[in-house]
């Protein structure tokens, strides 16, 4: 396993580090904005077994963040970052369940959704996960909540929104999940800021730029398969 250290600093004048890691995950980050189906949900929202499609794959993700920050926290001997990984460790813990939820108040399988089996976009982003906090570093992880955490913040509340007025629901029933990892997420990204801004080697933050751009492709796979058979235009 590969491993890198927090003994060689960035330059004094340089920015601070998540300040360099939005800037340099811009052109990834729009180009996730503009997937076909993430700007007509913004807008017009979507059919109901769309969102219920979206929440199964969710699921399959969500389910796994507990034990990526474990494996994570199990795997690194910096001991700030380890600390703050179990901290997420305990706010992360048992929100796929929210999801489940969610799918059974929207008349949804919640049980035929657990059992089942991710799409291929999903499946892989996930074993990508694994794959880079073993073999890669630990610190791998911190692209993968970068992305996943910062898009919920920015997305989830209007999308939530929007979805409601589409599909004509009173209550928040159904919208637990984005609720939860929208602008009540916001302490997470501060928390997420803190922790990042005292990275200081290069070589670590050049890891988790890398990473975070891998996984803005990676979550963009799972909108892009949901959108290929869906009919967009019949989303309002």
């Amino acid at each position: 396993m590969t491993q890198t250290t927090q003994t060689a600093h960035s330059p004094a004048h340089a920015p601070r580090f998540y300040e360099r890691l939005t800037q340099e995950t811009t052109a990834e980050r729009e180009r996730f904005l503009a997937i076909p189906l993430v700007q007509q949900a913004l807008r017009n929202g979507a059919p109901k077994a769309l969102y219920v499609a979206f929440l199964t794959e969710a699921y399959h993700h969500v389910k796994h963040t507990f034990p990526l920050l474990a494996l994570a926290a199990s795997r690194t001997g910096d001991e700030r970052y380890q600390d703050a990984l179990m901290a997420y460790m305990q706010e992360e813990r048992g929100h796929e369940k929210w999801i489940l939820d969610d799918i059974r108040a929207l008349g949804g399988d919640a049980d035929a959704a657990r059992r089942g089996t991710p799409g291929p976009a999903c499946r892989i982003m996930v074993a990508f996960a694994y794959h880079a906090i073993e073999h890669v570093s630990p610190y791998a992880m911190l692209g993968s909540v970068h992305v996943l955490e910062g898009m919920s913040v920015l997305l989830a509340d209007r999308l939530a929104d929007t979805l409601k007025h589409s599909l004509g629901t009173k209550g928040e029933a159904g919208f637990t999940y984005l609720r939860t990892h929208g602008s009540l997420d916001q302490d997470h990204v501060a928390f997420f800021r803190n922790l990042a801004d005292g990275i200081d080697a290069a070589a670590t933050q050049d890891l988790i730029i890398d990473h975070a751009k891998l996984f803005y492709r990676l979550y963009g796979d799972i909108f892009r398969d949901l959108g290929a058979g869906a009919e967009l235009h019949h989303a309002a």
